[in-house]
């Protein structure tokens, strides 16, 4: 079985109350490495992440680092909820890089319903400084992302229409076609409720790995790993039946929303894959698995 191990038993980020905007929770981050360093672009809230905190505001802010442990951050948010589509603020973040540029999707959560979550789009040429493009999916989804090149052609999007996950492609990034489910969440299991995807996509010399969330009756948040063809990512090759990391730390049972690993960034380094996830929707916390550790064992298939 692959398990990931925790780079550390404390949080990497925490929130900081000296900026109100990210005072009570950092959680749900985007994050890649890039010119010899980690970058973050990690979701905030001013006052929680759930509906009993009252109406809280999202924004997106940046952090920087050499080593997963020691962040600098910004003091202002890179994203705030300052367009239509995103009153109450931007949410969970991905980045991949193509061709130079960085695109970021992101859920802009408009309100006052909590199902009016939709996909958008952001491009940067630094992460510092973002370009919007709107909404890409103009339906209720989230968890969404880019794969970080072109397949046969096209760009591929996985996103999440509620409880599974989905495959779609487009030639331009403003019309999207051949939408196909791919995952669904399996009943009675640890992702008996709902599924979608924790970061991209990243390349193993099978196939593309992907790890993702799921959600179990009691609405547990675990992270599993499966992996897709690599010429056609909607054949899903491997999914291991047991969870790769579950809640198990204080800080990871305990906050706005208990019991919670949730993942949005995954990263290619070296010898490992890293996986920067958020601890109920709190804090935000750093793990890894070695490459030469990722087999997908017979025993261990759903498929």
């Amino acid at each position: 079985m692959m398990k990931l191990t925790r780079v550390s038993t404390e949080p990497v980020l925490k929130p900081n109350p000296k900026n109100s905007w990210e005072a009570a929770a950092v959680f749900n981050c985007a994050a890649v490495w890039e010119k010899g360093l980690f970058h973050m672009i990690y979701r905030a809230t001013n006052i929680g992440g759930n509906e009993k905190s009252g109406r809280y505001i999202n924004c997106l802010g940046y952090a920087v680092s050499k080593d997963l442990l020691n962040w600098h951050r910004l003091s202002e948010p890179v994203l705030n909820n300052s367009v239509p589509q995103e009153l109450r603020g931007p949410e969970d973040p991905r980045i991949v890089k193509i061709d130079n540029i960085f695109y970021m999707t992101y859920t802009g959560f408009a309100g006052p319903s909590f199902r009016d979550h939709k996909i958008c789009l952001a491009t940067s040429e630094d992460l510092v400084n973002w370009k919007r493009h709107g909404v890409l999916l103009d339906e209720e989804n989230k968890d969404a992302s880019l794969f970080p090149e072109k397949v046969n052609g096209e760009y591929l999007l996985l996103h999440r229409r509620k409880p599974e996950i989905w495959l779609s492609s487009s030639k331009d990034l403003k019309s999207f076609y051949n939408h196909t489910k791919i995952m669904s969440p399996i009943s009675g299991t640890w992702e008996h409720k709902k599924i979608g995807i924790a970061g991209p996509p990243v390349h193993h010399h099978k196939g593309w790995l992907l790890f993702y969330h799921a959600a179990d009756k009691k609405n547990v948040y675990r992270l599993g790993v499966a992996l897709l063809d690599y010429d056609d990512p909607r054949r899903v090759l491997a999914r291991q039946s047991v969870p790769v990391i579950e809640p198990e730390l204080d800080w990871e049972i305990n906050g706005f929303v208990p019991n919670v690993i949730f993942s949005c960034a995954t990263i290619e380094r070296e010898d490992r894959y890293l996986v920067i996830y958020a601890g109920a929707d709190t804090v935000i916390g750093a793990a890894y698995i070695k490459k030469k550790d990722v087999v997908f064992n017979k025993q261990d298939w759903l498929v």
